[in-house]
């Protein structure tokens, strides 16, 4: 447990606190002071939540009891609060408020400097010897001439769970362990959770070609879903970073040379890459899903480089171990362990950094049904977090700016679809404009412009150029596209509030090539 007169002791051994030792030499001469280069206070440490444990503490106030209650009496007020505005003449002019504070939160965010990520590293090569040179010197000031030798990695693993996976994971295990990253500072753990297909026999004879790769069987009278699946690798695990993936991920050789420059501050407790939909071509479906992850990659990363809330997506995300261990690891009694962590980490005071590059390739659903049902799973998960931890989310472990980030997008992103049915009825019973109409329009606005945004930073990581017209053009395809959200938000909520909860892993199904 940290103690609050850790905040005046020197970053060298706080980072040694944070994630062992075997960072200290790393974070000591490859990552910079946090005081350099970066807009907050030199003075500043970083120091998680003092007191108890975090753990602890979402043992004692975790609300996971009550959840269909809960979920009923949000939507209620929902329905109340929507309905009186619409009983009085001033109703809309709320509406119009919550309008500019969402633009101004938004506008902000686009406005604020992107993050800027460190010089990745190079590996001499992907064998046992741990030393990395820099790919191109960064300034002095950042690394003073002593810091120019070769240094060392943290060390990391790779987790991947399956269920009935065998059509891909052989292909995603390969590609992990082929990684250009010192042999000895990386394994790949594929967790086989009761497959009923041949995932379990192809992970087997996977780890007869690879040194690197461990593999953990989970049989029938396993629980807790994917949660419990990593849960189970984790025992076995001592590294300083955690990184997890889907069974169809992809990514480029030198990835983790690109990702572990990152956390490059202490606070930074996670990292999420950008997901790209490696089947984007296919079908209109598909083509929407990859301008979704390029929206979600851009507004996730400024919401971060604006202090507010950055959040995990599953594949492709690290997270420190001691962050992790604090955090009471991977929720088991919840259907999106990644959006569950997010929260878990902010409130125990740690930042989670979204960015645009590197990307993690998986595939996308290419059908309506399995969108929704891989969507309905996302907004029950994402909301049901809320509910959870709400005696958490109003006492003062967030900072202002988290808090106000939190509230202006769980209003927009799950309480306007669920007050777009009431608001719709009374707008048609009393004949005039639905209260939420400005709120509605300044999303359409701000959607517009984050995709615009989102697409051209991809492009320019690309080494490609994409002009603002392209970009717009393609914006409006996208923002036609997310309009499906409402719809799900709005069943979502309102099935929540009915229908009990189910806790399995529903998994989305991967075709591979």
């Amino acid at each position: 447990m940290l103690s609050n007169n850790q905040t005046t002791r020197d970053v060298k051994p706080l980072i040694e606190t944070l994630v062992g030792q075997r960072l200290v030499e790393h974070a000591a001469e490859v990552f910079p002071d946090p005081s350099a280069g970066v807009d907050r206070d030199p003075s500043e440490t970083f120091t998680p939540s003092a007191g108890d444990p975090f753990d602890h503490l979402l043992n004692s106030f975790a609300g996971y009891r009550g959840r269909r209650l809960k979920a009923a009496l949000l939507l209620a007020m929902v329905w109340v609060v929507t309905g009186s505005l619409h009983a009085v003449s001033w109703g809309i002019g709320v509406g119009a408020i919550g309008a500019i504070v969402l633009g101004v939160h938004g506008f902000r965010a686009i406005a604020t400097p992107q993050a800027v990520s460190r010089q990745p590293l190079t590996t001499a090569s992907n064998g046992t010897d741990s030393e990395v040179t820099p790919a191109s010197m960064p300034p002095a000031s950042l690394h003073p001439p002593e810091s120019s030798a070769s240094r060392r990695w943290p060390s990391v693993a790779l987790l991947v769970a399956a269920k009935d996976e065998a059509s891909v994971i052989g292909e995603t295990i390969e590609k992990l362990c082929a990684l250009n990253f010192p042999g000895d500072r990386y394994e790949v753990w594929a967790i086989n959770d009761n497959s009923s297909d041949a995932t379990g026999a192809v992970l087997d004879c996977l780890a007869q070609q690879f040194d690197r790769l461990h593999v953990v069987h989970r049989g029938s009278e396993a629980r807790g879903g994917k949660s419990g699946a990593l849960n189970l690798a984790l025992q076995r695990i001592s590294t300083d970073v955690i990184g997890v993936f889907d069974a169809d991920a992809r990514v480029d050789p030198d990835f983790l040379q690109q990702v572990l420059p990152l956390f490059d501050r202490p606070d930074i407790g996670a990292v999420q890459v950008r997901k790209s939909i490696s089947n984007a071509n296919e079908n209109a479906w598909t083509k929407g899903q990859a301008i979704e992850m390029v929206l979600d990659a851009y507004l996730q990363g400024q919401r971060y480089a604006l202090g507010g809330i950055g959040e995990l997506r599953g594949n492709g995300q690290f997270v420190r171990r001691d962050a992790l261990s604090r955090c009471g690891y991977f929720n088991e009694v919840t259907i999106t362990d990644d959006l569950d962590l997010s929260l878990r980490l902010h409130l125990d005071g740690w930042d989670v950094r979204c960015t645009t590059w590197p990307a993690v390739y998986e595939e996308g659903v290419t059908d309506v049904v399995a969108l929704w049902h891989q969507r309905s799973r996302w907004a029950e998960g994402g909301y049901q977090r809320y509910m959870d931890y709400w005696r958490l989310l109003t006492s003062d472990r967030l900072s202002p700016m988290k808090r106000l980030d939190l509230v202006i997008f769980v209003g927009a992103q799950y309480l306007l679809p669920a007050a777009a049915i009431p608001d719709a009825i009374g707008a048609i019973a009393l004949g005039h404009l639905p209260v939420w109409l400005p709120i509605t329009l300044m999303s359409a606005v701000l959607t517009l412009s984050w995709i615009s945004c989102g697409l051209r930073r991809v492009a320019t990581a690309s080494g490609e150029s994409l002009s603002w017209l392209s970009a717009f053009g393609q914006a409006i395809r996208g923002t036609i596209y997310m309009l499906h959200w409402i719809v799900v938000m709005a069943a979502t909520t309102t099935r929540m509030a009915f229908r009990p909860k189910r806790l399995k892993w529903v998994k989305t199904v991967h075709r591979g090539a």
